[in-house]
């Protein structure tokens, strides 16, 4: 029998849609072993979790990993191609879901709500109310976003049409910017932007892309917003400048190691905003990711290519290992 192994639960709408073409299993655990092990009988894999390289060695069977989601860092790519097996993802579904997450850390930090909150919680109305003196309105300020994919884009569209912000952005196409959009070099956007966010993704190009050096050109009131990947930014930087108050805060949703140990400095911070890595995650997002994924993982076991294929020089290969779906 087709068997469908998942990191992690799909939206039942997902599951409903891959409910004829075979076993669905979830995962059992997501730790590198377990994942090789129950992969070795899987057709598919749909990727929540990280893959070990080992578990293309193993997978006789596998036609292609299909991540439930835009990031492929997930995904091995070249022990993926190297086996035959399809790489695909599901872009741009969550985008509105990160963009309002964006959204929201940059107004919880200007208005300081974990302060506000817990003095309210603890001392009373009062005393939660003493920090309103202090907050800053989000309207006219600057924000610099760090790559100008479909979650930068959709960032950018909210923050210049709901919020009245000016809106620059760094990327590496430089294609030409949407409505509202003007480009800087990364140092330029840094140095003037009130609030910057990473949207890009982790690539060679980008780890440590939020240096030392630049995080030093920051104003000493800008937010950082990470919602892209933990080692674009230097955390040992990033915990000095905020131990100096040398810049405003920092909301971040995702860590060079996750989960974020529950002793890590970030926690120390009233100036910083901690997400578990779920930006994307809504109801909604989830039900088009696991969607998108499902189709995906109908195609190819219909003997199609998926639409979003990520390494199409596998193709020859692939082709070779299920002569029958040429």
């Amino acid at each position: 029998m087709t068997r469908i192994l998942s990191t992690h639960r799909l939206h039942p709408r997902a599951a409903a849609m891959l409910a004829g073409a075979g076993e669905l299993v979830v995962a059992s655990a997501i730790d590198p072993g377990t994942l090789a092990a129950e992969a070795r009988n899987a057709d598919i894999v749909i990727v929540r979790a990280p893959l070990p390289p080992l578990l293309f060695e193993g997978a006789t069977r596998l036609r292609a990993a299909i991540r439930h989601g835009a990031g492929l860092d997930m995904i091995p790519m070249e022990a993926a191609t190297a086996a035959g097996v399809l790489v695909a993802n599901v872009p741009a579904v969550n985008a509105r879901s990160v963009a309002e997450h964006v959204m929201f850390a940059a107004l919880a930090l200007l208005r300081q709500f974990r302060v506000v909150d817990r003095d309210l919680r603890a001392k009373g109305w009062l005393a939660g109310r003493e920090h309103a003196n202090s907050n800053i309105e989000l309207a006219g300020k600057t924000i610099g976003i760090v790559g100008l994919g479909a979650v930068g884009q959709a960032v950018g569209h909210i923050a210049a049409h709901g919020f009245d912000l000016k809106v620059v952005a760094t990327t590496r196409s430089m294609q030409p910017a949407p409505d509202k959009v003007g480009f800087l070099s990364i140092d330029a956007l840094v140095e003037q932007s009130d609030i910057i966010v990473l949207c890009c993704p982790l690539t060679p190009e980008t780890r440590g892309l939020i240096s030392r050096e630049r995080i030093s050109r920051m104003k000493p009131n800008a937010l950082l917003i990470n919602v892209s990947r933990g080692p674009v930014v230097d955390d040992d930087a990033l915990i000095e400048a905020l131990r100096e108050r040398r810049i405003g805060g920092a909301a971040l949703d995702v860590f060079s190691t996750q989960p974020l140990p529950p002793d890590h400095l970030y926690f120390s911070f009233d100036n910083v905003v901690i997400t578990p890595h779920m930006a994307g995650i809504t109801e909604e997002s989830m039900m088009r990711m696991g969607v998108g994924a499902a189709g995906e993982a109908l195609l190819v076991l219909a003997g199609k290519l998926p639409v979003n294929l990520r390494n199409p020089e596998v193709v020859g290969h692939y082709r070779r290992r299920f002569p029958a779906d040429s």
